[in-house]
């Protein structure tokens, strides 16, 4: 194991985030809200500290094994979202416990929105700009980002995008270099973000809260400048921008390259995990309309068709954005759409959850089991499209779902030992391993009223969900740390 080359660019990779302080510290001075000391306080200990580590190590090169890329975004992740968490710890107001800050910026890297600030609306406006600016950071992975400028560090960039990038299949390149792959997918995100944020204002948002909401929609994640969340515009308008845009930002960011690329969109229709996530979609909102409906929440059906369909794709996608309490919907629908997040977005998108291809693979192998049941001797592929799967992907998705189920489990009765209700436990820890958010009973706001041994094990389950399991299990394995 390379340890000093690891802790060169762990060193770097700081002190290039650091940088991340200073918007907000502008955005204090424009506002005059008296916060700037504290984001200006934890830029110098950020970018001190991570000079500190790299100086000693500056020679240390070396190419890095996949081992080595697993270590560094599992290191990178925990180490950067701790010093994201300065500011709120050095903040007057609000006051946060040192676990309600690392909560916190937790919760925006990862890209969950689970909070435990109450009256965000009242916030300093550098402190609201800056927990969306970590949605936006966390969205498309700051590890991406790092890799476009991984030559600057002297170290080869495939071993951690392989390690950072979501979903099942994790060696295709949109471009030859794995470089220009990530600056190509920090351009589309970009470019992604100022359409958002342009919709957003047209909608009737002003510009402040236009460009926060971008940050957190593009990036999937749920933050809100207000408590009360997309509710709090009361806009049918900005409910259709977020549901759009949410759906762009679900799928995989190589159909978005092929269609700006190729300049066609017949991609999108082709590919079968998009025409999956779109069936799943179109049928959660339909269900949900029905639903409302039948029960008479909303005194007409267009309130309700509206109502529906921005609650039913917000959860589905683990973004979070609340424009009702879906909790207290009747029968089964705050159940349905718990559940829903379990299938989450697309692989190589910016959405949470299992990933739609991995539930479409259970499926379809589930189907191969059943056919063989019946026809013993036949033999029978599972497919995509007109592409055969390998047993590899097939054997690895059945590996996925089992670690899954295990931490999923593991995490629940912990939660439970600490004096969590069941309830309140099965969704806290479904809305934090799926990045999602809200969750149902003593969380269905905030999370301000769990214990600190319960944000803990959250902020765990954060961890796992944003690192897709494995690359933050693999460490637990001897195997990973012989030579």
């Amino acid at each position: 194991m390379q340890y000093r080359a690891i802790i060169r660019i762990l060193g770097l990779l700081v002190a290039l985030f650091s940088v991340t302080m200073i918007p907000p510290a502008f955005i204090s001075l424009i506002y005059g809200d008296g916060s700037g000391l504290a984001f200006v306080l934890a830029f110098v200990l950020s970018v001190l500290t991570g000079l500190a580590i790299w100086y000693p190590n500056r020679r240390s090169r070396a190419d890095l094994r996949a081992k080595e890329g697993f270590l560094i975004v599992v290191l990178f992740w925990t180490v950067l979202a701790s010093f994201g968490a300065l500011p709120f710890a050095l903040l007057e107001q609000p006051q946060m416990t040192i676990t309600d800050a690392m909560f916190e910026a937790f919760s925006g890297l990862t890209t969950t929105g689970a909070t435990v600030i109450e009256g965000i609306e009242y916030l300093p406006k550098a402190v609201q700009f800056y927990r969306q600016q970590l949605q936006w950071l966390g969205g498309m992975g700051i590890i991406v980002l790092a890799v476009a400028i991984l030559p600057i560090l002297g170290v080869g960039g495939m071993q951690l995008y392989r390690a950072e990038t979501p979903g099942p299949v994790k060696d295709s390149k949109m471009t030859p270099r794995i470089a220009d792959t990530a600056k190509h997918l920090w351009y589309i995100y970009l470019s992604l973000t100022i359409a958002c944020a342009g919709a957003y204002w047209v909608a009737g948002m002003n510009l402040f809260d236009a460009v926060c909401h971008a940050f957190s929609t593009i990036a999937i994640g749920g933050f809100s400048t207000y408590d009360a969340s997309l509710g709090y515009f009361n806009s049918v308008a900005v409910n259709i921008v977020c549901v759009i845009f949410l759906w762009i930002a679900a799928l995989n960011f190589s159909l978005h390259y092929a269609a700006v690329s190729g300049r066609n969109i017949r991609n999108y229709f082709k590919d079968p995990e998009c025409k999956a996530f779109f069936t799943i979609q179109l049928s959660l909102v339909t269900l949900c309309f029905l639903a409302l409906v039948y029960h008479s929440v909303y005194e007409t059906a267009e309130m309700a068709l509206d109502q529906a369909l921005i609650q039913a794709v917000s959860i589905s996608t683990t973004a979070g954005f609340v424009t009702a309490d879906f909790s207290s919907w009747p029968a089964f629908l705050p159940i349905v759409l718990i559940f829903s997040s379990f299938i989450g977005g697309c692989a190589g998108s910016t959405g949470g959850g299992l990933k739609v291809i991995r539930i479409l693979l259970l499926f379809l192998q589930g189907k191969r089991e059943v056919d063989r049941l019946i026809h013993p001797k036949a033999v029978y592929a599972v497919k995509l499209g007109d592409r055969a799967m390998p047993e590899r992907v097939v054997e690895a998705v059945w590996g996925f779902f089992s670690a899954y189920a295990v931490v999923f489990v593991v995490i629940m009765v912990a939660l439970i030992a600490t004096g969590m209700d069941d309830i309140t436990a099965f969704s806290a820890t479904a809305a934090t391993l799926n990045n999602l958010g809200p969750g149902l009973g003593g969380v269905a706001g905030t999370y301000a009223d769990v214990s600190d041994a319960g944000k803990w094990l959250l902020v765990t389950a954060m961890l796992f969900g944003r690192l897709e399991i494995f690359s933050l299990l693999v460490l637990f394995s001897p195997t990973f740390w012989r030579s």
